[in-house]
Order: structure tokens, then C-alpha cells, then sequence
């Protein structure tokens, strides 16, 4: 398999990070691929975005949420997870509270990015509007996510993964914001999940 990334995007290291978790970093082949740049991108998602897992039958999976669960099932059927190990599970109000923290997570990453690229235009072209409405989406997530800290887990499902990653890539673009604060019980959670070896080893570099 194949695993078509940019080290700075939120949706890759988020694959990366279940890939290590799940025991399948060996047996993925990363792929350093420039979306804006790599011509033949779009021959693999014809969105022309990263990350796509190319499969040895020829089938590419996009985007991170696919890609994700196929590792995980790809796992339990290789025997390198039990169902009871899986970072999806597979029924019951566990299941929804993971997928829809995942998409809590995924949707900060989101707004994370368009925050960045609209504070990037040229003057004339940046629109205050945009800027707000994702900065109150953003401050909306991390208000609900320090509600919920105390049942956010240590171990991950796909949730927390998806979380940290956002986490991570915030503090990325924005290290000046500052977001800990008056949000002690994320800040916690966070410090100790950030501190796992799938996180360490998939940092973004800082130039």
C-alpha cells in the first residue's frame, strides 16, 4: 500500500497516526506528494487532494475518514487488532460518539485551514467574514471539546485521533492563539495524548 501525504496536513498525519496505532506503519509506503504540484494526483483522487491510499489492486481510497476505517478493518483481518482493539467501534452509542467526534475534530481542522489561507490573501481580497465565522467555529469546537475532556480517551479511537490531530495542526498555524486558556481539562488531555509515539512521529516540520 501506498499512502500519498503532505507532512503539514491535519487529514494525512490523522491516517499516519491510525496507520502506527493499528501496527500497519510497515506496511505502507509513504508518498511525500506536493497536491498543488503532483500532476498525477488527480489520477488517484480526481479532487486532487491528499491523503489517498493506493491499494496493490489498483483501487485508491480518499479521504481520511475511508481511509482510516478500511486500516482499521484491514487490521483485524490481518490479526494485528482484535475487534475489541479496533479504533472504530463497530456498534452501540460508543460507535456515534467516536464517528461524531471525529467529525468534530476533522471540521476544527477545516476551519483551522480556511482561517490560515484567508488571513494569507492580499489585502483587498481578505474578507473579515470569512475570518469570523471560522473563528467562532473554532472557539465553538474547543469550548464543546473542554466540556467533554473528562470522557475523551487516553487510548484511541478514531475520535480522540482525529482531535489531536486538529489540536496539533492549530498549534501548528497558530501557536500565538493561545487556545489552553480557560480550557485546562483539554489542555490536559491533550498533553498527555500528544505525548504518544504516533503523535511524535508525526510531527509537521516547523520550517
Amino acid at each position: 500500500m501506498k499512502l500519498r501525504y503532505a507532512t503539514t496536513s491535519p487529514f494525512a498525519r490523522k491516517v499516519r497516526v491510525a496507520a502506527i496505532e493499528l501496527g500497519l506503519a510497515e506496511r505502507i509506503e509513504l508518498v511525500l506528494t506536493d497536491p498543488w504540484t503532483a500532476a498525477d494526483l488527480r489520477g488517484s483522487n480526481p479532487l486532487a487532494k491528499v491523503p489517498v491510499l493506493e491499494l496493490p489492486d489498483g483501487v485508491a481510497l480518499y479521504d481520511s475518514p475511508v481511509i482510516c476505517e478500511f486500516l482499521d478493518s484491514y487490521a483485524v483481518a490481518e490479526g494485528l487488532r482484535s475487534e475489541a482493539g479496533r479504533i472504530f467501534p463497530q456498534r452501540g452509542p460508543q460507535r456515534w460518539r467516536s464517528l461524531r467526534r471525529q467529525a468534530l475534530g476533522d471540521g476544527l481542522a477545516e476551519a483551522v485551514i480556511r482561517r490560515f489561507v484567508e488571513l494569507r490573501r492580499p489585502d483587498g481580497q481578505r474578507s473579515d467574514a470569512v475570518i469570523a465565522r471560522q473563528e467562532a467555529a473554532i472557539a465553538a469546537a474547543l469550548d464543546v471539546l473542554e466540556q467533554e475532556a473528562a470522557s475523551l480517551f487516553e487510548t484511541p479511537s478514531i475520535g480522540e485521533i482525529a482531535i489531536a490531530c486538529a489540536l496539533g495542526y492549530y498549534d501548528f498555524r497558530h501557536p500565538e492563539a493561545g487556545w489552553r486558556g480557560g480550557r485546562p481539562d483539554l489542555a490536559r488531555w491533550f498533553a498527555v495524548f500528544d505525548a504518544r509515539p504516533a503523535m511524535q512521529a508525526t510531527r509537521p516540520p516547523l520550517a
